[in-house]
């Protein structure tokens, strides 16, 4: 089913171009990106499995350190973010001073603790470690078992506009992890509270979106910007409401030999997207690149 909802998209492949590589030993695969406020730097951190850190990178993809230490940038073992553990990071957001580490990996759609780590940002330049402000639980509305019938829970693309934390699902086949089905659902974050679970809010789906792996906002806050494996999709700020997912389309298809296994994706600026895979390959894409969806 799925293979052929691929098929149906299929539009001409644009120019993706290198952009470089992330070679820090420490940062063997990278699942988030986020443009700081501090600069032309960009956090990053690890899938699953890490420490409860994160590194800057500089606009050449090298490593950030404060500036006081004398080791060399590939023995910087990158900031730690107390207060916090690493169970599946699969994104991150910044907005209003704010990072949020989103420990919503949920490959086998059975976790139930699923939440986001708040944490104020520093400059990478001054700090070596940040705290955790808070953890937000959360929980999607239409999952009633654990793991799901439908495993369409997991989550590796989260983002922030007009305040409001935003998630977006990635599904997969019952009970296989490596087989995909078609499809995205968007939700909201409407509470924040530390001691209970927050029930999220089913604000749309899409049924041509496969395999989401990462989104942003753009500088503006008129664009949202959403990596897939095969695919590059921009949605327009809505008319009325908040479903991103119901805004015009753009497409730029990407060839599997070029992005791989595409996890992250953050603006550089209005008109260009960074992107890394897990082979911790960066790559840009230009916004005059892609073809509007029908």
């Amino acid at each position: 089913m799925w293979l052929s909802a691929l098929a149906a998209l299929a539009l001409p492949a644009g120019a993706v171009e290198p952009a470089g590589q992330v070679f820090h030993p420490e940062l063997p695969e990278i699942s988030g990106i986020v443009k700081s406020s501090y600069g032309d730097f960009y956090w990053v951190h690890n899938d699953s499995g890490d420490l409860p850190r994160v590194y800057a990178i500089d606009r050449d993809s090298r490593p950030v350190k404060p500036s006081f230490l004398r080791m060399s940038a590939d023995k910087w073992p990158g900031h730690r973010i107390d207060n916090a553990r690493h169970t599946d990071w699969e994104d991150i957001a910044l907005a209003d001073g704010v990072l949020y580490l989103a420990d919503v990996g949920n490959n086998g759609n059975a976790r139930r603790d699923l939440g986001v780590y708040a944490v104020n940002e520093a400059d990478p330049r001054t700090v070596t470690t940040m705290r955790a402000l808070k953890f937000i639980p959360i929980r999607y509305p239409d999952q009633r078992r654990f793991p799901a019938e439908q495993w369409h829970f997991d989550c590796e693309a989260v983002f922030v506009a007009d305040s409001k934390l935003y998630f977006l699902t990635k599904h997969r086949r019952p009970g296989e992890h490596t087989s995909w089905e078609p499809g995205v659902k968007l939700y909201r974050l409407d509470t924040q509270h530390l001691d209970r679970e927050n029930i999220l809010t089913l604000v749309g789906r899409r049924e041509d979106v496969v395999m989401a792996t990462g989104a942003d906002l753009s500088p503006d806050a008129m664009r949202l910007a959403v990596s897939t494996y095969s695919a590059l999709w921009l949605f327009d700020r809505p008319e009325t409401g908040d479903n991103w997912l119901a805004g015009n389309a753009s497409r730029l298809e990407v060839k599997p030999s070029v992005a791989r296994q595409l996890e992250a994706i953050a603006w550089e600026d209005e008109t260009t997207l960074r992107l890394i895979n897990e082979q911790r390959d960066v790559m840009r894409a230009r916004v005059s690149e892609f073809s509007a969806v029908p």
